[in-house]
């Protein structure tokens, strides 16, 4: 692991390179959809993405949002983190998450939250076990179309 770098992905190009991995998280994505996505987050909400890269290649995505609410007060929010799924168990994940907890204390965010699908129980594993995350709440959606 001592090629490893985290980059911003800024260009339509860097973000399009993600995609593979991405899409192994939210596979109900085309390539097309996820790009205006990004985009539109990025330019209206804050959205960040970034890439944890080992030598080439990708290896691990997240994205995040600096946000303030009544609830949390100034947080940020995992919007996605994924690991390439023939690299997990490779320490990237936290790797990249960590990097999010130093980017919201460099940035003077008090804490980082995420949502996590109910069937992911290895993922709120490593939530609980490995990151220190408690769990505080159930998230509900309503579908309007």
């Amino acid at each position: 692991m001592d090629t490893l770098i985290i980059k911003e992905l800024q260009s339509q190009n860097e973000i399009i390179e993600a995609f593979p991995v991405m899409k192994q998280l939210r596979t109900h994505l085309d390539e097309d959809t996820y790009l205006e996505l990004v985009v539109e987050a990025k330019e209206k909400d804050r959205y960040k993405i970034f890439a944890l890269i080992d030598g080439e290649e990708i290896v691990a995505v997240t994205g995040f949002k600096p946000m303030i609410t009544l609830y949390y007060g100034r947080f940020v929010w995992v919007c996605d983190l994924v690991t390439d799924t023939k690299n997990r168990s490779k320490g990237y994940g936290e790797k990249l998450l960590t990097y999010v907890h130093e980017w919201a204390k460099e940035n003077n965010y008090e804490s980082v939250a995420l949502s996590s699908g109910l069937q992911r129980t290895d993922a709120h594993r490593f939530y609980k076990n490995r990151m220190d995350y408690d769990k505080v709440s159930y998230v509900f959606k309503t579908n309007l179309k």
